[in-house]
């Protein structure tokens, strides 16, 4: 199981990290009495957190079983989707971008990575 949290590319980054917190917990609280987040908290509970153009972003919209959540500091504007934790997705998703750092220091990454 796994909950999927789209962030649009053109949030500032600390805003995003915001949006990332704020979907996590609203796509919980929405979905928290259906059987699939039953099965996702039963673990382990997976998250990814991608970051889309707006074109990804509209077209994920499309997917049935999302939260939109909008930003009060950029004027109430769309900045993130989050889906309900679900086994299967639609293919567009194995394509998203993972939201990450261009390179994560070699003193956090994990030890057990292999270089």
């Amino acid at each position: 199981m796994k909950m999927y949290i789209l962030i649009r590319d053109d949030v500032p980054l600390g805003l995003a990290m915001v949006a990332a917190a704020h979907a996590s917990l609203a796509g919980y609280l929405k979905f928290r009495d259906t059987p699939e987040v039953a099965a996702w908290l039963d673990g382990p509970f997976r998250k990814a957190v991608c970051k889309v153009d707006a074109r990804e972003f509209e077209r994920a919209r499309e997917v049935e079983d999302h939260l939109v959540l909008t930003e009060s500091a950029l004027d109430g504007r769309e900045v993130a989707l989050v889906f309900k934790p679900r086994e299967t997705w639609p293919k567009m998703f194995g394509y998203l971008r993972l939201y990450r750092d261009a390179q994560v220091p070699h003193a956090l990454r994990d030890e057990s990575t292999t270089e």
